[in-house]
Order: structure tokens, then sequence, then C-alpha cells
């Protein structure tokens, strides 16, 4: 906050620094009162808190490290797996709870957590002063090895060094965050304002406030019946109270089921309808010859439909709480032709009386689905980081921007952008491995967990980076090869200059740092575009004038993927930058970003 912004506010602004009332050290975008969204339903009181994490909970682990756990995964949204191998869940651990190192912002947190078992009280600056305490064992790494060498077979000993702690200590910047689930009292408050540089409190307001469910939000619907009179059905008992039923079912019947129309009868199912595949066109083609209908059952692999409640007698089927997780394509064609459809038309439809939410269910889906041409972007569709991600598009970027999940989903108003496509952007700016983006497989499998599961990795930034790609794409005209313009790689090539070119200058890193307080406003949106539209065009030019050595026989497309060759070009690119602008032949970004806010300003 500037010295001209005197006041608390609730909104982004035209300042030169972003407001920062409570967390002036918070890197993560975790905790900003400035930017805080719509609150989720969530309860955070003893023992209601418990239900949030279950499945971490485990008689060797206490209840503040599987907190914990549920912490990283929810509000810094890392992968579960690393998330558990973040925390200590073992006593003896010097008073360190957890160890997040997050190489993107150079910064090591850590961690320590309380559940209370009260919702009536409020947590004192004692807790505060021995956590201050642990702190200090790693104020060099000197103090860090010696805590190693005391802490014996405690698992921080083993955390510190698995994590490479020591070798990031001299060049990160070091914090400690307290997590509880209720708020401090005076004294705790006084405590942390004198030493808010060094601890930030995440209590009971603040997780809250930044809920972010990962659930989805499921439609009600009626309990539907299908007529199997004179049919004979196969029935299947799995389990207690898990069985299968397997009947050939009138079509007429299946597309009325709620939830076609809107997609969110297959809210489960890996893949939304890939609109006029040949699969498809084929399965409309015989749908409209009513002389294949009788026949339909024998070359056609049938649907799977899970459903919390499932009921059979001998005259009907009846089901409630149902979701289509294997058959969506074939639901869909049939709904879309439905005049075509006779009653000599009918589908093998198995009924699974399953939560669908379950772990059992995901598996039949995942199961059921890989007997088909399912790629590893669908089974990450129905990934909590996904979903959550989803959701912060809807709150945030309403009719704006729209985040895509699964292929063939119905899309919503605004431009959709595809988890795909926000994937590869992530690996081209954040890893900096632009040559890498060929492998788009990548995105979905061995480089997942690293591209998404990081607190910053937010709709926010993934905007912010459509945004640069938007202003990329305008200018690739401007190369003077064509084929370099038009091979797709090189737009994540420009992506990873521009943010090398300008990684020194300090506005720059304060919107990629901060993106919810640029690009959410419109105004200051455009404004952004508009300031790195001239170092886009600038980088194009660099390139243009370097491939004047290149050569007729020059393998851009080689060349690209070619990390070593990237890494010079970019250099020469950056050290030219800078040599201009130290001379004053050239603004800096910080510089450009001031015209760019006075002219949105003054329109």
């Amino acid at each position: 906050m500037t010295a001209s912004c005197n006041k608390a506010c609730d909104r982004s602004c035209f300042q030169q620094r972003p407001c920062r009332l409570r967390y002036p050290h918070d890197r993560m975008g975790l905790f900003r009162s400035a930017v805080q969204g719509p609150t989720m339903a969530i309860d955070v009181d003893y023992p209601a808190l418990l239900e949030n994490f279950r499945e971490h909970m485990a008689p060797k682990r206490s209840e503040s490290a599987s907190f914990l756990i549920w912490y990283l995964e929810q509000y810094y949204r890392l992968e579960d797996v690393e998330a558990v191998d973040a925390v200590c869940d073992q006593p003896g651990d010097k008073g360190v709870d957890g160890i997040f190192i997050n190489d993107n912002n150079q910064t090591i947190t850590i961690f320590q957590s309380k559940v209370s078992h009260r919702s009536d009280t409020a947590l004192g600056d004692f807790a505060l002063r021995n956590f201050l305490g642990t702190l200090r064992q790693f104020q060099s790494v000197e103090t860090a090895e010696h805590l190693m060498k005391t802490a014996g077979m405690a698992q921080v000993a083993q955390l510190i060094k698995r994590s490479g702690l020591l070798e990031k200590l001299p060049s990160y910047e070091l914090h400690g965050e307290f997590v509880a689930n209720i708020d401090l009292d005076r004294n705790g408050a006084d405590f942390l304002d004198r030493h808010n540089k060094e601890i930030a409190f995440v209590g009971k307001k603040e997780l809250l406030a930044n809920y972010i469910s990962d659930e989805r939000d499921l439609p009600k619907q009626k309990i539907v019946t299908f007529d199997v009179f004179g049919v004979k059905c196969a029935e299947h008992i799995a389990g207690t109270g898990t069985k299968a039923v397997i009947a050939p079912i009138r079509a007429r019947e299946l597309v009325e089921l709620d939830g076609i129309e809107d997609q969110s009868l297959f809210t489960y199912n890996v893949r939304g309808p890939l609109g006029r595949t040949s699969v498809n066109k084929d399965l409309v083609k015989s749908v409209k010859d009513s002389s294949t209908h009788r026949n339909f059952p024998l070359f056609h692999n049938g649907i799977t439909v899970i459903a919390k409640h499932l009921k059979m007698d001998e005259e009907k089927i009846e089901i409630g709480g149902y979701y289509v997780v294997n058959g969506c394509q074939s639901v869909t064609s049939l709904h879309g032709n439905k005049s075509a459809i006779t009653d000599d038309l009918k589908l093998l439809t198995k009924f699974i009386q399953m939560d669908p939410t379950s772990d059992e269910a995901k598996q039949i889906t995942e199961y059921s689905n890989n007997q088909n041409g399912v790629r590893s972007r669908d089974f990450k569709s129905n990934n909590a980081i996904q979903i959550r991600l989803r959701t912060e598009f809807a709150q945030h970027y309403k009719d704006r921007y729209i985040f895509e999940i699964k292929r063939g989903e119905t899309s919503a108003a605004g431009e959709p952008i595809s988890n795909e496509e926000a994937g590869l952007y992530l690996m081209a700016f954040d890893l900096k491995e632009p040559w890498g983006t060929h492998r788009k497989y990548e995105v979905f499998e061995d480089k997942h967990s690293a591209l998404f599961g990081r607190p910053y990795v937010t709709a926010d930034r993934i905007v912010m980076l459509r945004v640069i790609d938007d202003e990329i794409k305008a200018q690739l005209i401007k190369f003077k090869e064509p084929l370099l313009a038009q091979y797709k790689l090189t737009r994540y090539m420009l992506m990873y200059i521009l943010r090398e070119m300008l990684s020194e200058d300090t506005k720059f890193k304060e919107i990629i740092d901060y993106p919810e307080l640029y690009v959410r406003d419109l105004k200051l949106s455009n404004a952004f575009r508009r300031a790195i539209s001239i170092f886009i065009s600038d980088i194009i030019v660099d390139i243009n004038e370097e491939s004047k050595s290149f050569g007729e026989d020059f393998d851009y497309r080689g060349k690209i993927k070619d990390a070593d060759w990237v890494r010079e070009i970019t250099k020469t690119i950056q050290k030219g930058y800078h040599k201009n602008v130290n001379r004053g032949r050239q603004d800096s970004f910080e510089m450009e970003w001031s015209k760019c806010v006075k002219h949105q300003e003054a329109n």
C-alpha cells in the first residue's frame, strides 16, 4: 500500500503496490482480504472439523498433523502425496509440524498447526512465542544442521534432508505459518503485529473466508423407473449395500433422464460428449436406421449408471441419485435423435448401487472407461485440484472465462480455457520448459503435480497467462519467418523469453506474484495487456534480427525443442534489453506500466 492509500480497502486499485492488510510476506496468494471471494460452506469447529480429513486420520498420526495435511491440500493446492510428505506426523519433531519449499517464489515455510477442541476460546501469545523459537532453529545452515543432529530419528531430520532445505536456506526467504481452527486473542494479535514479518497466522476467520470447495454442485433429481416387465434381468450382489443389475433398457426411457441437456447427468464421467467423432457418427447412423434397432444390444457396449438408490422387482427398476459414468457419447447422441428412436431400440444398461462420490465409484469409472479411447486428461477431470480451479473461475471470472476440465463438456458463457492449455502455459512460464510443450501428455501424467499442485496456481494465474498468450498470438504476424510464426511451440518460447527478460523488473514480479490484483479488474487487465504487448513486439524484432544468421537450412522445429538453443537466444535478448534500459534507450516494464495505467485511467 502506498503512502497515499491510508486506509484499508476491499478492492484492487491503481496503486503502485498491492494492498497487504494482514500478510505482508504472503507470496502464495492464499490470504488477502483485498481479494477474498465468496465464502463457501465449511465447519472448522471441533469435532465437525475432523470430517474434512477423515481419510488422513490414522492411529499414529495426531489430529493436528491430519489437519495440516488437509490444509496443504485445500489451501496450498498440493497433491495428497506431496501434502503428506511435507508434514511431520510423529512426536519429537522440535516444534516443526511441516515444511513446504516453494521453488517458484524461493520461499521456505515452516508450519505449526493446532486443533482446538473448544470453539469458544482463542489462541494467545504463548503458542506463537514457542513457534518463534522453533523458527530460530532455521536462522542459518549451522542452526538447521544442529537441529537435524539433535533430532535423531525424528521425522523433521528426514524431512529437512529430503527437501533440500540446507542447500536452499541461504538464498530462500524463510517464514513461519501457524494454522489453527480458532482465532487469536488480543495478546496473540499484539504479538503477531510485532513479528508479522516472520510469522503468518491462519485461523478460523481465514479458513472460512478462503475455502474453495472441491465438491461438485450437483442437481436435484427425481426418482426414475424403467419398465422391465417380461424382461430377464441379471442381478449381482457385490457386498453389503452394493449390488448391480443388468438389463436391456428402452432408449426412449434413457433419453428422458434428468441432466442430459445441461450435462449434469455425466458429472462423474471422465469425458463430456465429444461431438461428431467417427464413432458418434456411426452410432447416429444406426439410430436413424430402424432396421438395426432390434440388434442394437448386440453391437453396442452398453452404458453404466451408478445410483445411490436402486430397487428392482418383476415389473420395474427404480433408481435415484444417479449418474452415467460410461456411455455419455451414446446417451447424448440418442437424446439428439429422439425422433428416430423406436421401442425396439434398447441398450444393455448396468445399474450399480453405490455412492457416486466413493472411491469404489471412481475405480469403476476409470476401469470401465479404460476400455475405450480415453486420455490421461480425461482421468484428471475428477481431480480435486482441477475441480477447485474450475470453481475459482466460476467465482471470479463468471461470463469472462470458463475452465474446461474435461473434453467435450458443454460450455457456459465466457471464453473457454482448457486445463490442457493451462498446463502448457505453466510448463513454459513456471517450470521454464517451453521446449517440452510438444509433449502434451506430460501435463496430465508425470508433470501434473508439478504444474497444478502448487499454491500459486490459481484461476488468476491462468487468466494472466492467457492474457500473455493472447498478445503473443496477436503479434506472431510480425515474424519474418512464416513457419516460425505458425509453429505452436513458438508461442510458449515467447512466453518463457518474456518472463526471463523481465525477471528483475519489480513491477513485473509483483504482477506475476499477485495476479489477482491485476487481472480480475478489467482496466488493470487491459493495462497489463497493453504493457506486455510492447515487450513481446521487441522480442520478435530481436528474433527477426537473429534469424538473419539462421541460414536456409534452419531447423526451427528442432531448435525450439532444444533447451540449450532456447536458453542461449533468451540470454542474448535479455542482455540486449538490460543494456538498452541502462542506457536510457528503452523504457523498463515498470515505466511502460505507469504509462499504460494512466492511459486506462484517462479512458
